[in-house]
């Protein structure tokens, strides 16, 4: 596989930013990005796919060069599934059943929406370190039981709105590490000991273009009667992955269940059951004061509900496998590409 090719379709619904690499008339394979970054930084992994395969990757709204259209957030990322749908329309690849799909984090939680609004378009899907499918913050159990009835402690309200002005501002330094872009790169969606196989500059360039506001990154919230003060909002991609908004735990009934790959690293600080992210975490470990305790808002068990819904999909006569590494954290496609292609590839269905 050579390079990634960038450009830009006009689908009738938004501007999408496309990375693509691969014959035209290849195996098709959509990879869906994650937070902060662009459907560029899947570039280290395309470079060890099979030569037949034909990688889409575009640029979600509200990153890299897409047009920059406000998030939905009561729609929990539908409106992302749309935008996605609308490029697969665009390029003859919907209805067909033959669209292979790998979606991180973020895009992973695409994903899960996607499969439940057009079944019909996937062959299958390699899900790499998933946002959980009972959204992000504010639950507990296995089932995603809601900690507080407005789903306080999530969304973006609990957002540091320092870091985020540093993304406005395109800020490259390492000054104060905590809000700095470039170090929370590093430390937490980054390469780490395989720093010197990426290129650093354009990693940040990607992550840099990350759209803020309460429109995009975090987005708004609401003052809660509950801790820490804050529910989430209607704008803005932090209301769009909390638990008020997003839920796709139905994904266990689909009638039709593409081959799923579950891979997670054993490290990741992101999206795991102590998410660095996560205010049930971050209180329990007194780095946010007045948390309410454990029988309140224990940390989301992240993992286990990811777990829960595969173990019904299986249930129901889908194939659904998890792999862990165990030491990866939540980068992978930049950390430990050569074992992301490989669970793609190992993956894909012709």
């Amino acid at each position: 596989m050579g390079d990634l090719t960038s450009s830009m379709v006009a689908t009738g619904r938004i501007e999408t930013h496309v990375w693509t690499s691969g014959p035209e008339d290849g195996v098709p394979l959509l990879l869906v990005h994650g937070n902060l970054v662009s459907g560029g930084w899947w570039r280290y992994v395309t470079r060890l796919l099979p030569d037949d395969v034909r990688v889409i990757a575009p640029d979600l709204r509200g990153f890299g060069r897409t047009e920059a259209l406000p998030v939905d957030a009561t729609l929990g990322l539908a409106d992302m599934v749309d935008d996605v749908r609308a490029l697969l329309v665009t390029l003859g690849l919907a209805g067909r059943g033959t669209v292979n799909a790998a979606g991180w984090s973020l895009g992973g939680g695409v994903l899960w929406k996607y499969a439940l609004a057009y079944p019909d378009d996937l062959a299958s899907l390699t899900m790499v370190a998933p946002l959980s499918p009972c959204g992000f913050g504010g639950t507990k159990g296995a089932g995603g039981q809601p900690c507080f009835a407005d789903f306080a402690a999530t969304g973006g309200g609990t957002a540091a709105p320092e870091v985020y002005q540093r993304f406005a501002d395109g800020d490259r330094s390492e000054e104060n590490p905590m809000t700095s872009p470039r170090v929370i790169l590093r430390e937490f969606f980054g390469p780490r000991a395989n720093v010197a196989s990426v290129d650093e500059e354009f990693l940040l360039d990607e992550v840099l273009r990350t759209r803020t506001g309460e429109d995009f990154n975090p987005g708004n919230s609401v003052p809660s009667p509950n801790w820490p003060g804050a529910a989430p909002g209607t704008r803005g991609l932090f209301n769009a992955i909390s638990p008020k908004y997003y839920n796709a735990t139905a994904f266990a009934g689909l009638a039709r269940k593409p081959p799923l790959t579950w891979l997670r690293g054993g490290q990741d600080q992101v999206i795991s059951d102590t998410s660095m992210f996560d205010l049930g975490n971050l209180g329990r470990l007194g780095a946010v004061p007045g948390w309410p305790g454990e029988d309140v808002l224990p940390p989301q068990p992240m993992d286990s509900q990811t777990r829960a819904v595969l173990d019904g999909y299986r249930a129901g006569g889908g194939v659904a496998e998890e792999i862990v590494l165990p030491d990866a954290a939540h980068g992978m496609p930049v950390e430990v590409p050569d074992l992301v292609a490989a669970a793609i590839t190992a993956r894909l269905v012709r």
